[in-house]
């Protein structure tokens, strides 16, 4: 019997991820704090929290695989979260421009059956190009982009603000690596093609 699949998380951007892969899946909203630890470090932050948030569906769920994932975007060696104003997203993007942004995201399926978990942080490095102030307001009143962590949407217009990408999987930008994602369900007998 394959185990049903759920994804730990309310966020739309990973849900639309995660129907990429056209397998069956249901959500559950995690009651998990967000709270950095003190002195963790960005890889450790996105790593607990991620599996935080599937274990935290464990016990609701106790015949699933269980998907939790958490990102951390750093820019200049600080860990930055959501702006939820359009002053705080100008201002990350002026702290952006010109630099390497580093994305941090955690993934953990876990297997609520057997209580077992594997855990994994995947870096995604996005290079700015410099950008005029002018430039910084007219994409953030075009598009809005108050609750994503770094003040921009890949997916969007955000592609027009970099000089570059770099990484595995650009899904993991976005907030859920598929392709780590189907190794860890190809190890447990989820198979996707």
């Amino acid at each position: 019997m394959i185990q049903p699949l759920l994804l730990a998380s309310t966020s739309p951007f990973r849900k639309a991820l995660l129907d990429k892969l056209q397998y069956p899946f249901d959500t559950a909203s995690p009651d998990t704090d967000e709270s950095p630890l003190p002195n963790e470090s960005a890889e450790q932050l996105v790593t607990r929290l991620a599996q935080a948030k599937a274990t935290a569906c464990a016990a609701a769920h106790p015949e699933h695989l269980i998907i939790g994932s958490d990102q951390v975007c750093v820019i200049n060696g600080s860990i930055v979260g959501k702006p939820h104003s359009v002053e705080n997203a100008c201002q990350q993007l002026q702290d952006a421009s010109g630099q390497v942004v580093t994305f941090y995201t955690g993934l953990c399926l876990h297997n609520a059956k057997t209580n077992t978990s594997e855990v994994i942080c995947e870096p995604f490095h996005v290079h700015f190009r410099k950008l005029t102030e002018k430039e910084i307001r007219h994409y953030v009143e075009r598009e809005m982009p108050l609750n994503c962590a770094g003040s921009f949407k890949s997916e969007g217009l955000g592609i027009a603000l970099f000089d570059r990408l770099e990484g595995r999987d650009p899904n993991t930008l976005v907030g859920l690596p598929l392709i780590a994602l189907r190794e860890m369900l190809a190890k447990q007998q989820i198979h996707i093609l």
